[in-house]
């Protein structure tokens, strides 16, 4: 399904043209451990987007992230190497804060990527956002990411929580198959996958 060039230019995606950004999926999780993509990751498109709707845990103040597959490979243990910075701001105005986050940074680690911290499990809350993944099929270069979203966090007070992480996997393999997942319990959203030539 191509997307108008007015859709792209909101995707971020501006200058394509309209036959160069494609839906290739959408997953709905409900009450799941994880969600897999292991298939449509290929040469095909040179970027891929995963978009998350309204993803909600089970469990309050979770981690949800992200890891990946070799070609041929399994268990989502590909090398990482990741830098993030966030930004947050109190219902209550009481306070506000750029911070670095290098908790959820890695180096040369094989743990599943944070790309969303502290997101409550409030009947309300939840998190929506982004991932890019670019030349996942190379087999020469390493592959780049960046991720970018925005939580509710049910501290108290609450407040709004925007986390921006990058890195690379380090692997000239090429990569095919996707996770995504809590660090505790299972979750509800929709996630999307995108093909941008």
């Amino acid at each position: 399904m191509p997307l108008g060039a007015f859709k792209a230019a909101l995707m971020g995606t501006a200058g394509v043209s309209t036959a160069d950004v494609v839906l290739l999926s959408s997953t709905t999780a409900s009450d799941d451990a994880s969600v897999s993509i292991t298939s449509g990751i290929n040469s095909t498109y040179g970027e891929y987007i995963f978009k998350f709707y309204n993803i909600n845990p089970a469990t309050d103040h979770v981690e949800f992230s992200f890891q990946v597959n070799g070609a041929g490979e399994s268990g989502y243990n590909e090398t990482i190497t990741s830098s993030s910075i966030s930004a947050y701001h109190r219902e209550d105005d009481s306070t506000a804060a750029l911070v670095n986050t290098s908790a959820t940074d890695q180096a040369q680690g094989t743990a599943f990527q944070t790309i969303m911290t502290d997101t409550a499990n409030d009947a309300d809350a939840g998190h929506a956002g982004e991932l890019h993944l670019f030349n996942p099929a190379s087999t020469t270069y390493v592959k780049h990411f960046y991720s970018r979203t925005a939580a509710f966090n049910g501290d108290a007070p609450p407040h709004a929580w925007d986390l921006l992480q990058a890195g690379y996997i380090n692997t000239t393999t090429a990569i095919d198959e996707v996770q995504f997942k809590c660090s505790s319990g299972n979750f509800d959203g929709k996630i999307k996958m995108w093909g941008v030539k």
